[in-house]
C-alpha cells in the first residue's frame, strides 16, 4: 500500500508526513518536487512542490509532475495537503490532480485541523474561533485570504463545480455522509467541501469516502483527512492479515478501551473464563483448549480478534478465597491467568491458517506470560505508538519477527486499544 501526497510547502508536507508515521506507515519528504525516494523502505511519500506563492501555470507544472511520478511509483492513494489557513494556487492545483486523475476522480475538502485549532462550520473556516479573514492571513503580503467560506474560496480558482456538505450531515454518521457524498457525485460534483469541528467527524468522513470505491476518492486538507483516509484506505486494501488482541487487564479503563474498539470496528470479543483459569485443575486446560478453538473458528468471520477475560457478565474473583480452596497463592493463580492467555495467542498465531499481521496485548504480565510461553528471546522496540504504548517485534521463539504493541492496564484514553489496533492494521 502506497500512499502520495501533493503538498504546496514543505512544512505542511513534514507534518502531513508525521501524522502518517503515526498511523504506522514509512513516511519520507521529498524536497525537490521533481524527485521520488531512491529506496523502496518507504510506502508514504510526500512531495514538496513549493507552489503556494507560485504563479498558476507554474503550480499545473509542478504539480502535474508530481502526480505523474507518484502514479509511476505506484501510489494507491493520491493527497493533496493544502494550507491550514487556504491561502495559495488551491483551486488550480485540485483541477491539475482531477484532470490528471481522470473523470472517476472526486476531491473532498476538509479544511480542518482541530488539533491546531482550524474547524469548518456551515462551510466557514474559524481559526481558534474566529472567522479566516479577520486573523493575520486577511494581510498576507503576497496572498492575502479577505473571506472564510471554504467552498467559494476553492470555486473561485476552480472550473469544476464545487458542492458543500454541511456538520449536520457530518454529525448524522458515515452512513448519512455517504449518501449525501454520492447523491453530489451522482449531480456531476468533483469537488465536495465539507465541514468538521473534531477528529472524529474526520474519521466519520474518510470512511464514507472508502465506502465510496466506484471513484477514485481524493483528500484534501492540512493533514488530518489524509492521513485517516489513508488508515482506512489501507485497512480496505489488507490482505486479509488478522490481527489478536489479548486484554488481560480487568480495570474499568481497559473495559472502555474495549467497549470503544467493539463500536469502532464491529469485531465480537471472544471472552475467557478467568474463575477456570485461576485454578491447578485441568479446568485450565478445557479452558485454554476451547478458547483456543474458538478463536480458529472466529477466523473466518473476523479480521480482529479480541481475547480478554474483561466480560462485562464475569463476577469479580476472590483470588484469596480460591487461594485457600486449592492451597496454593494468590500469586500463582495470577500467573495461572495470564500463562492461560498467552498460550491462548500463541498457539492461535501458530494454529491459524491466516497470516498474523500484529498482535496487541494489555496489562504487563499477560505481556511476559506471551513472551515466556512463546520462548521470545526479547522485544525489538521501534516507536511509541501512544504515551506507555510500545510498537515492535518479538525476537525469536516461536514467534520470531510477530509485530507486537504492548499497553499497560492504566495506559491511555479510551480509544487507546483501537488507535493501537490501526497502526497495527496500517502496518500489514
Amino acid at each position: 500500500m502506497k500512499i502520495g501526497v501533493i503538498a504546496d510547502d514543505l512544512t505542511g508536507a513534514n507534518a502531513t508526513g508525521v501524522r502518517l508515521a503515526r498511523q504506522g506507515f514509512e513516511a519520507a519528504t521529498m524536497v525537490h518536487y521533481n524527485n521520488l525516494p531512491s529506496s523502496d523502505s518507504y510506502n508514504a511519500v510526500m512531495v514538496d512542490t513549493d507552489s503556494r506563492y507560485a504563479r498558476e501555470d507554474v503550480a499545473q507544472m509542478r504539480v502535474k509532475t508530481v502526480l505523474e511520478n507518484l502514479k509511476k511509483w505506484g501510489a494507491d492513494v493520491i493527497c493533496k495537503r493544502i494550507d491550514s489557513t487556504v491561502r495559495g494556487n488551491i483551486g488550480v492545483e485540485i483541477d491539475t490532480v482531477l484532470a490528471g486523475l481522470g473523470d472517476k476522480a472526486v476531491a473532498v475538502v476538509v479544511a480542518s485541523y482541530p488539533d491546531s485549532g482550524r474547524i469548518t462550520s456551515g462551510g466557514y473556516l474559524l481559526v481558534n474561533g474566529v472567522p479566516l479573514q479577520t486573523t493575520d492571513v486577511a494581510h498576507d503580503p503576497v496572498a492575502p485570504v479577505t473571506q472564510s467560506y471554504v467552498p467559494a474560496i476553492v470555486q473561485k480558482q476552480s472550473k469544476y463545480p464545487v458542492s458543500y456538505i454541511g456538520l449536520e450531515t457530518v454529525l448524522a454518521g458515515e452512513k448519512e455522509t455517504e449518501q449525501a457524498m454520492r447523491a453530489h457525485i451522482a449531480e456531476g460534483k468533483r469537488i465536495l467541501v465539507m465541514d468538521a469541528v473534531t477528529d472524529e467527524e474526520i474519521e466519520s468522513i474518510a470512511r464514507a469516502m472508502a465506502a465510496i470505491k466506484e471513484y477514485q476518492m481524493v483528500p484534501v486538507d492540512p493533514g488530518p483527512l489524509s492521513a485517516i483516509y489513508s488508515k482506512v484506505f489501507a485497512r480496505q486494501h489488507a490482505n486479509d492479515k488478522k490481527i489478536i488482541v489479548t486484554v488481560g487487564s480487568i480495570t474499568t479503563n481497559a473495559a472502555s478501551q474495549l467497549q470503544y474498539l467493539v463500536e469502532k470496528t464491529n469485531a465480537q470479543p471472544i471472552y475467557v473464563d478467568a474463575k477456570k483459569l485461576a485454578s491447578m485443575t485441568e479446568s485450565w486446560d478445557e479452558e485454554t483448549d476451547r478458547v483456543i478453538q474458538v478463536v480458529l473458528e472466529e477466523m473466518k468471520k473476523q479480521s480482529i480478534l479480541i481475547i480478554t477475560t474483561n466480560s462485562p457478565m464475569a463476577e469479580p474473583l476472590n483470588l484469596k478465597e480460591i487461594a485457600k480452596e486449592q492451597n496454593t497463592t494468590q500469586d500463582s493463580l495470577a500467573k495461572r491467568i495470564a500463562d492461560g492467555l498467552g498460550k491462548i495467542t500463541r498457539l492461535v498465531i501458530q494454529k491459524s491458517e491466516y497470516e498474523i499481521g500484529g498482535c496487541f496485548t494489555s496489562g504487563g504480565d499477560v505481556t511476559a506470560s506471551l513472551c515466556a510461553i512463546g520462548r521470545a528471546e526479547g522485544i525489538k522496540l521501534e516507536v511509541e505508538v501512544l504515551p506507555l504504548i510500545a510498537y515492535g517485534h518479538l525476537i525469536g521463539g516461536y514467534l520470531d519477527g510477530i509485530p507486537l504493541i504492548t499497553k499497560g492496564g492504566m495506559a491511555g484514553d479510551k480509544k487507546a486499544i483501537y488507535t493501537s489496533i490501526q497502526y497495527l492494521l496500517a502496518k500489514c
